[in-house]
């Protein structure tokens, strides 16, 4: 059972129909509404809701719901049943023979903007990693909108320090790419342009040690573009670590 509270905030795992309702809904006000986008039901769902426990980040004084996000815990031969390969081709990890977890759907209120929401999600994941014994952790992490001019410099870092390890590379498998490895090969990054434009829920992982496909896919129906993202927990520095840790006690 998860329940975790530091300061302002507390996370636990969706309870109820309602609690899944309103992690719904506030992925539709993250991903759809915000970017413009409009759906009669108020709520964006899929069929791999279902099949997932539910994080829910919420303010401890008002109750306000301010960061969402699922888990789907699987297995290398199971690599085929998750959200992420709908869009990569991911059988390099079927040969990876620990537990694994898909973290999806993560986002934060547009109008909260306190760097301890993203503090205490990390250490609700923590917590279940530590709890669950999961030895790598994997999602799509997005960059906003459909257009890389604006990421070049992001992309180019990406390229130049955090590949997946080549047992581990997905391949292409969506109709529409941005294969910037191929395209940045000559770049050189400007290191504050990149860290500025990247997505903070990427940045965590890679200062944890993670990894990215050498592709982002364009989702033009969230109206991202987006990158595989991979963290092999024992890969996490230990003084990283450490922290996290510290956050989930």
């Amino acid at each position: 059972m998860l329940a975790l509270r530091k300061g302002r905030y507390s996370a636990r795992f969706a309870e109820s129909e309602e609690d899944l309702a309103r992690a719904q809904r506030l992925r539709y006000l993250a991903f759809i509404e915000n970017r413009g986008g409009m759906r009669e039901d108020g709520r964006d769902a899929d069929a791999f809701d279902p099949r997932c426990r539910h994080v829910l980040v919420e303010e401890v004084r008002t109750g306000t719901l301010v960061c969402c996000f699922r888990l789907m815990p699987l297995r290398g031969a199971d690599i085929a049943q998750s959200y992420s390969a709908q869009y990569y081709e991911l059988s390099a990890l079927q040969s990876f023979d620990g537990p694994m977890v898909e973290m999806g759907r993560f986002c934060i209120h547009p109008a909260h903007h306190d760097p301890d929401i993203l503090r205490v999600a990390w250490g609700a994941m923590t917590a279940y990693v530590d709890t669950e014994g999961v030895e790598m952790l994997f999602g799509c992490s997005s960059f906003e909108g459909t257009e890389s001019d604006s990421y070049l410099d992001a992309f180019a870092m990406l390229k130049d320090r955090h590949l997946a390890p080549k047992r581990w590379l997905p391949r292409v498998k969506a109709p529409d790419v941005f294969r910037f490895a191929r395209v940045l090969r000559r770049r050189k990054p400007d290191a504050k342009r990149a860290m500025l434009a990247m997505p903070p829920l990427l940045r965590t992982y890679l200062v944890m040690g993670g990894w990215v496909s050498d592709h982002a896919v364009v989702d033009r129906d969230l109206n991202t573009l987006h990158v595989f993202t991979g963290l092999e927990i024992r890969a996490i520095p230990p003084a990283r670590a450490r922290l996290l840790r510290g956050v989930a006690l």
